[in-house]
């Protein structure tokens, strides 16, 4: 057991602080250098749904290729989206400006879904539902892309 002691002969005065600098780097150029480098599943997109930066997780997990590759291209051109039919239908333009990514960017609001992609490795298996998790990239006061979490949606299950 410690033994500590307090003196209350001075009284506690908080140190003023420098008032803190506003940031001066683009907020978006921020999200994209970091999901570049990040080690879980996301990407960043811009006004034009092209994809400015992927993490390799995030490549690895909807089957995009190499991140280097796919910085500067369609979202939707590497993204084979179907529905959850048992005939697995792409999804029609309708439903695709639904999809979390999109809908952040178009919105200024976060959203989340379940995506079906064709291409995804869950479980070690083709075709996945992943969870996505978008919120919108602000520069300034207007939107300039949206920054998007997957994580797989296991379909496995375990014998306990």
């Amino acid at each position: 057991m410690a033994h500590v002691e307090l003196s209350i002969s001075e009284p506690l005065v908080p140190q003023a602080r420098e008032p803190m600098e506003p940031m001066r780097t683009d907020n978006f150029q921020l999200w994209v250098a970091t999901a570049a480098v990040a080690l879980e599943p996301c990407l960043v997109i811009d006004q034009d749904y092209r994809i400015v930066a992927a993490s390799r997780s995030c490549c690895e997990l909807l089957g995009l290729g190499d991140p280097g590759t796919v910085e500067g291209s369609p979202l939707l051109a590497g993204l084979r989206l179907v529905d959850f039919t048992a005939a697995r239908s792409e999804l029609d333009e309708t439903e695709i400006d639904k999809i979390p990514p999109l809908l952040a960017l178009t919105s200024g609001r976060l959203a989340r879904g379940l995506l079906r992609v064709a291409t995804a490795i869950v479980d070690g298996q083709g075709d996945g539902t992943v969870d996505a998790v978008a919120t919108p990239v602000w520069s300034g006061n207007k939107v300039a892309g949206s920054l998007t979490f997957f994580a797989p949606i296991s379909t496995a299950f375990s014998a306990s």
